[in-house]
């Protein structure tokens, strides 16, 4: 009988992998293939654009890449600092640890990636992932709990920081 258990068990074990595998390959091929599904874009008041949520996503569930240019820390910071010189441009730049090495996702580019438009609330929808293709990280939002149809998707920034909050006031929510 323990041989059954064991057997049960592994079986088990290799279908709840294959499962892994095959959402790991969607998530992979939405990434390359540059598809967006279930969002939009919409004005929020108080905010500006926004995105909204189109269709139900599971907790845990792959929503959006925060897509945009993939650098490494020296050229961020050159980046930053020529934004700051003008501030209607905005700046979207989101530094991430990778194998020992600070990135940072650029996606101040205007595009029609949604990813960049998703706002900040400390009490966001969604979460930041890695998820490595091939050696190459790419920031992913997923789900950090189960999202309705019409609901505004969000994640928390993680800026804390003093000048941040006094530029952006609204950090702190």
């Amino acid at each position: 009988m323990l041989g059954h258990i064991q057997l049960v068990g592994h079986t088990q074990y290799l279908a709840h992998l294959a499962e892994q595998t095959e959402e790991r390959r969607k998530i992979d091929e939405l990434i390359t293939s540059g598809k967006e599904e279930g969002m939009k874009i919409d004005y929020i008041d108080g905010k500006g654009r926004g995105v909204i949520a189109t269709k139900h996503f599971n907790r845990g569930e792959f929503v959006v890449e925060y897509h945009g240019d993939l650098i490494e820390i020296t050229d961020a910071k050159k980046r930053e600092a020529l934004y700051a010189q003008d501030p209607s441009t905005g700046c979207y730049m989101y530094y991430f640890q990778y194998l020992s090495k600070t990135y940072c996702v650029d996606a101040t580019k205007e595009t029609n990636r949604l990813g960049r438009l998703i706002n900040h609330s400390k009490c966001g929808n969604c979460q930041t992932k890695l998820h490595d293709i091939d050696g190459v990280p790419h920031l992913i939002l997923i789900a950090s709990r189960d999202i309705k149809a019409g609901e505004e998707l969000l994640y928390d920034y993680g800026d804390r920081s003093k000048a941040s909050i006094e530029a952006h006031p609204w950090l702190k929510h």
